[in-house]
């Protein structure tokens, strides 16, 4: 269950508040995530649900965190976006319904060829050390 507009004002710095809750962006090679290439998961801060591994993850030059895909497709959700006088894919976490980014076609053609750029305030990064402890034990299999 998502936490109260009050809660999360509690857990959350305003960044994260500002992206998650109100569609933010973070100024582009600004967040903690952008130039960061640790093995583990990137989870919603909102509610820990898992979304993309650090296997996943390249330097796309863009100033955000960028990955070939999530873990599962079905984690995420992908909605239009008309704001900012264009179209584009945003994408938002599908239990805590956390704006996160945009998924762009632009990536890697050898890894489908989809950029999915996302805030570094949106998520938290959980190292493969931590894995069983933090409760994401299961998600270690992608990094034998």
């Amino acid at each position: 269950m998502k936490p109260s507009e009050k809660e999360l004002k509690e857990k959350l710095t305003d960044m994260q508040f500002a992206v998650t809750q109100e569609n933010a962006t973070e100024r582009p090679f600004t967040g903690e995530y952008d130039d960061f290439y640790q093995d583990g998961i990137y989870v919603d801060v909102v509610s820990g649900e898992p979304l993309f591994s650090s296997k996943d993850k390249y330097d796309a030059g863009c100033g955000w965190p960028a990955f070939t895909q999530p873990i599962q497709k079905q984690d995420v959700q992908e909605k239009a976006d008309f704001s900012h006088g264009m179209h584009r894919v945003e994408v938002r976490s599908k239990e805590a319904d956390s704006h996160l980014g945009h998924v762009f076609t632009d990536g890697p053609a050898d890894q489908g060829g989809l950029r999915y750029c996302i805030n570094s305030a949106a998520l938290k990064f959980i190292p493969v050390a931590e894995l069983e402890k933090t409760g994401y034990g299961d998600y270690r299999k992608l990094f034998e």
